[in-house]
C-alpha cells in the first residue's frame, strides 16, 4: 500500500504489540550480567567500530551521550577505524582477536557474518543479558529468531536497515509517460516500464561496483522466490539447483541488462546520485541512501520516491549494526555497560535520528524520526523479516566472498546463467 507523501512501504499482517517472545537463547548460568553502574563503576569500555566520519560519526556521538548519561563512571574509549567502508577495521579486528588482545566490545553486522568469530570460539553468548535487559520483549520475534545460532545471540543490534527499497526520481518518469505513483505488483510489471525508459535512451536503473550487484541479486531472489523461498537459499531448504532459482536468476540478468555501463567504476553514492541528477530513472540500495537526498534538500514524495523493490511488498530485508561481547576482554563490566545503553530504547532512539537508520526495538515513538524513518519503522513492526545477503545477516563471510566472486563473474560476462547458478549452488554447499 502507499504511504503518505509518495512512499511506499506496504505491510502485511496486524501491528506486533506487547511483544512476549519465548526464550530463544541459552541459559543464564555462570553468567553474571554485570550490568548498571555498580557493576561497571570506575571502569572503561573501548567501543571498536568503523564509524569514523559523516552520519555514522554523529550516530555514535549520540549513543556516546546517552551512555554517559546512564553509565558515567565508565569511561569510553573510542576504537574507531577509518577507510576502507570498514574493511579496515575488519582487518584490525582480525589481528587483535588472534593475538588474544580483543576490544571490549565490537561493531559487527548481525547474524551468520559473526558465525566465523563465533566457531573461532572469540565471542560469549550475550543471550543472558537480552534477559537481564528485558530484550525479548522488545524486538520483533523474527528479528530475534534470525539473531539465534544453536539456541544462543552473540550480539545485540542498536539499530536496523532496510535493504529492499527502489529509489526514484519521479520527473524522469513523468518526462517518459510514466506513472511515479504507480504500484508494482511484481518485477515483470517494473520491467515493462524500465523497456520504456531502456528506449527512450535514459538509464532506466543505476548500479554501482560488485557488493551493490550482490545487493541487487538479493533483492531479485527475494521477489522472486518469496521470503520462505528466499530464506531457504540459507538454511538448505531450498534448493539452489531447481528451476525456480534459474527463473530468478535470469530475472537478475535481465535487470542487470538496464545498468549504466560505468557500473564498475562508481561506488553506491554515485549510483545513488545519478538518480538525484535525473541521469538514472531508479536505484536499488538500502535506506542509508535516504540521506543521500535530504542532504541536498530533495524532498520525499516531491523529488523523489521509495518503495518496496516490486515483488516484496510485506517483505522487510533486514541487517543491522550490532554489538558483541568476545572471550576474554579486559574490561567485561563495561562493555556490558555498553551493551545495556546500545540496547536500551534512549541509546537507540538518539542513535538512530542521528544515523538515519531505525530502532532495533519495537517500541520507539515514531513521531521522533524523519517521515522517511516513520514508514520503515510501521515495516519493520508488520512485515516479514529475511536477512540480507549483502550485508552479513544471512551467510557467513565465507559464502558471501564466493557468491560476490561468482556475481562478479556474471555481471562482468564470463560466464552465463547455468554456470552463475552451479557456482551460486557450489558457494553455500560448503
Amino acid at each position: 500500500m502507499r504511504g503518505k507523501h509518495g512512499t511506499r512501504m506496504a505491510v502485511a499482517g496486524a501491528v506486533i504489540a506487547g511483544l512476549t517472545l519465548s526464550a530463544c537463547g541459552g541459559s543464564d548460568d555462570g553468567n553474571d550480567s554485570g550490568s548498571g553502574e555498580d557493576g561497571a563503576a570506575g571502569s572503561s569500555v573501548e567501543v571498536f567500530t568503523w564509524w569514523a566520519a559523516g552520519s555514522e560519526k554523529a550516530g555514535l556521538d549520540a549513543l556516546v551521550g546517552v551512555f554517559n548519561e546512564q553509565h558515567p563512571d565508565v569511561e569510553f574509549v573510542n576504537g574507531a577505524v577509518a577507510g576502507g567502508a570498514g574493511s579496515a577495521a575488519k582487518d584490525l579486528l582480525q589481528s587483535r582477536l588472534q593475538a588474544g588482545d580483543p576490544p571490549d566490545t565490537f561493531q559487527a553486522h548481525a547474524g551468520l557474518e559473526l558465525l566465523d568469530y563465533i566457531n573461532a570460539g572469540q565471542l560469549q553468548s550475550v543471550s543472558p543479558l537480552f534477559n537481564d535487559f528485558q530484550l525479548r520483549d522488545a524486538f520483533p520475534p523474527d528479528l530475534v529468531d534470525l539473531l539465534t545460532h544453536e539456541g544462543n545471540i552473540y550480539s545485540i543490534p542498536t539499530n536496523v536497515h532496510r535493504a529492499n527499497v527502489v529509489w526514484a526520481n519521479p520527473t524522469v518518469l513523468e518526462d517518459n509517460g510514466i506513472d511515479p505513483e504507480k504500484e508494482y505488483a511484481s518485477l515483470d510489471e517494473w520491467f515493462e516500464d524500465l523497456d520504456t525508459l531502456q528506449e527512450a535512451g535514459v538509464t532506466p536503473l543505476s548500479v554501482a561496483t560488485a557488493w551493490t550487484q550482490v545487493h541487487l541479486l538479493e533483492t531479485v531472489l527475494l521477489a522472486d522466490l518469496g521470503p520462505d523461498a528466499y530464506t531457504g537459499l540459507w538454511n538448505g531448504s531450498t534448493d539452489w539447483e531447481s528451476s525456480e532459482v534459474t527463473e530468478a536468476l535470469e530475472s537478475f540478468e535481465r535487470a542487470m541488462g538496464y545498468t549504466n555501463g560505468d557500473r564498475d567504476g562508481l561506488d553506491w553514492p554515485e549510483a545513488t546520485q545519478m538518480v538525484i541528477d535525473g541521469n538514472a530513472a531508479f536505484n536499488v540500495m538500502g535506506d542509508w541512501a535516504v540521506a543521500a537526498f535530504e542532504e541536498q534538500g530533495k524532498v520525499l514524495g516531491t523529488d523523489f520516491t521509495a518503495f518496496p523493490v516490486p515483488g516484496t511488498d510485506g517483505v522487510f530485508d533486514f541487517l543491522a549494526d550490532s554489538f558483541t561481547l568476545p572471550v576474554d576482554v579486559p574490561n567485561e563490566a563495561g562493555a556490558r555497560a555498553w551493551l545495556e545503553t546500545a540496547g536500551s530504547l534512549e541509546g537507540q532512539t538518539a542513535f538512530n535520528k542521528a544515523k538515519g537508520s531505525i530502532p532495533a526495538r519495537t517500541d520507539a515513538d515514531p513521531a521522533e524520526f524523519s517521515e522517511y524513518q516513520q514508514t520503515a519503522i510501521e515495516s519493520f513492526g508488520e512485515d516479514t523479516i529475511v536477512s540480507s545477503l549483502a550485508h552479513g545477516a544471512a551467510t557467513p563471510v565465507s559464502v558471501l566472498n564466493s557468491i560476490s566472486d561468482a556475481t562478479s563473474k556474471f555481471t562482468s560476462g564470463a560466464s552465463d546463467v547455468a554456470t552463475f547458478q552451479s557456482e551460486l549452488a557450489a558457494a553455500n554447499a560448503g
